[in-house]
């Protein structure tokens, strides 16, 4: 079991390196549709005891990180009518080596420090802090405004693959509130997102400088 959760984390880890050298947004929301699933399962495999608290809340993760939120991101943009990010601060190829390099570099300083005495989650604080390394990559350095929604739900998932540690200690009210408030967030930003492309008939952030004048 052990090693198939590892693999789980390799799994995540090389979808944010997809996700930072792509240029389809439409396929970097199902790569993080494909992350949400496979997070919202982890604490099924990780916990050696499942109970109905704990079932609800993976269920409910499943159902919004992997599904509810990524059709309302495809919907925000369908109704952009944008395909790519064009024009990344840094490109493509670029961006990916420097994810995997800080990746590589995360998973150094994790070796020369003891993190956990659970043998089943020896990757988790490794692959939590390159996941949310790699959604901040993907925030400063995409200019479409719904690229970097995209960013910062990579970023939560980093987040909420560190909060695994704590699976016990949470009680799942607080749990699902946090799951509420990353729900009603995205549905904010998204409309957001709209009104920015009505407004500006682009979803370029850079846009938005000429509010200054």
């Amino acid at each position: 079991m052990n090693e198939f959760i590892n693999v789980l984390f390799v799994i995540i880890l090389i979808l944010n390196l997809f996700a930072l050298g792509n240029s389809r947004i439409l396929t970097i929301i199902r790569i993080v549709a494909l992350q949400g699933i496979i997070l919202g399962a982890l604490p099924l495999f990780i916990e050696h005891h499942i109970t109905i608290p704990l079932l609800i809340s993976s269920v409910a993760a499943i159902i919004l990180k992997g599904f509810v939120i990524p059709l309302i991101m495809m919907k925000a943009l369908r109704d952009a009518q944008i395909k790519r990010e064009v024009e990344p601060l840094i490109g493509l190829l670029p961006s990916t080596i420097f994810g995997g390099l800080v990746t590589a570099l995360v998973f150094f300083i994790s070796s020369q420090v003891e993190t956990t005495n659970q043998p089943e989650v020896s990757l988790l604080i490794p692959t939590s802090f390159a996941t949310i390394l790699i959604g901040f990559i993907l925030l400063i350095t995409r200019y479409k405004a719904i690229s970097q929604v995209l960013g910062y739900l990579v970023l939560e998932n980093g987040i909420y693959i560190f909060s695994l540690l704590l699976i016990e200690a949470i009680p799942m009210v607080v749990e699902m509130g946090m799951l509420l408030d990353l729900f009603v967030s995205i549905f904010i930003i998204s409309i957001i997102t709209n009104h920015i492309n009505k407004a500006f008939s682009s979803l370029d952030t850079r846009n938005l400088s000429s509010l200054k004048e």
